[in-house]
């Protein structure tokens, strides 16, 4: 009897100390990127997505799902995350969720967004839609900023092929909101705080802005879709305009390595500590101060 008693107390301090709302218990939260679904197209916000093992597609209601960092690591950084696909599908457990399983214990917030895919057959959407749902994204996770525990001022995006071409869609505009938007999210700031891309896909703007926020680009050299030369593009771009850029070429590894777990080549499966420290070394991992 005696030592029920003290089973019942050690699990009732357990629970003092591991409380309900623990962030190793909460589940990621997905939030809709608009209430009443997108604009233009809210009659198809109720239809189903489909997904598999690794992927999902049909997105006509996009959104984030946010993961939160351990309550006591959180630094305030966050990465709003573009999983690739083609835009015919969103590769959302290896460039989504795994992505999160890497960054939230560094104490960051990722948020991966589903947005729509042009390339489905059949679908109504173009690569402005994705251009909406990408700047829509960042402006509702800066709008909630406190809320997150996160700094407006260090919210990042990272995208992977496709979702590459998406930070770019972003990543070189000034991303002002409309100040006179119904919507008050709609007046926030769209532009990322830094960007991250790796096998980017798309092309290359004629010019990258001088005010561009810095970039960490990563690839394989033999990339089969030529994403190693967009990234040399790119890094060319950035260096002309005079913009902080750090590259990372791997010899091996061709396209989709995603966060490297199931190559067998050694940099590849480490590249994801590189991202950490440039993050580290550019000041978006710092506690905030008291």
């Amino acid at each position: 009897m005696k030592n029920l008693v003290l089973i019942r107390r050690a699990a009732f301090a357990a629970l003092l100390w591991f409380p309900l709302d623990s962030p190793a218990q909460v589940q990621p939260q997905v939030v809709h990127l608009w209430p009443n679904g997108a604009p233009g197209f809210e009659s198809r916000k109720d239809i189903p997505e489909q997904s598999g093992s690794y992927w999902a597609k049909g997105i006509n209601n996009p959104s984030i799902t946010v993961y939160l960092p351990p309550r006591e690591k959180a630094n305030g950084c966050a990465v709003v995350v573009f999983p690739g696909g083609g835009f015919k599908e969103l590769v959302i457990i290896p460039e989504g969720r795994d992505v999160a399983d890497f960054l939230n214990p560094l104490g960051v917030t990722v948020f991966v967004v589903k947005y729509r895919l042009p390339n489905e057959p059949g679908s109504p959407y173009t690569l402005a839609n994705v251009r909406e749902d990408a700047y829509r994204s960042i402006r509702l996770v800066r709008s909630r900023a406190a809320g997150f525990n996160i700094d407006p001022a260090r919210i990042g995006v990272l995208g992977f092929s496709a979702g590459g071409e998406v930070v770019a869609m972003v990543a070189f505009d000034k991303g002002d909101g409309d100040p006179a938007a119904a919507d008050p999210v709609d007046r926030v700031n769209g532009r990322p705080s830094f960007e991250i891309l790796v096998y980017p896909g798309g092309g290359v703007p004629k010019a990258v802005p001088s005010d561009t926020r810095p970039a960490l680009l990563i690839c394989a050299n033999n990339d089969q879709y030529h994403c190693d030369e967009v990234t040399l593009k790119l890094f060319e771009e950035f260096r002309a305009a005079g913009v902080s850029v750090e590259a990372h070429f791997m010899a091996e590894g061709r396209h989709a390595f995603n966060m490297g777990q199931r190559s067998s080549y050694e940099v590849v499966r480490e590249w994801p500590h590189r991202m950490s420290d440039w993050l580290s070394d550019q000041g978006y991992l710092k506690q905030p101060n008291p």
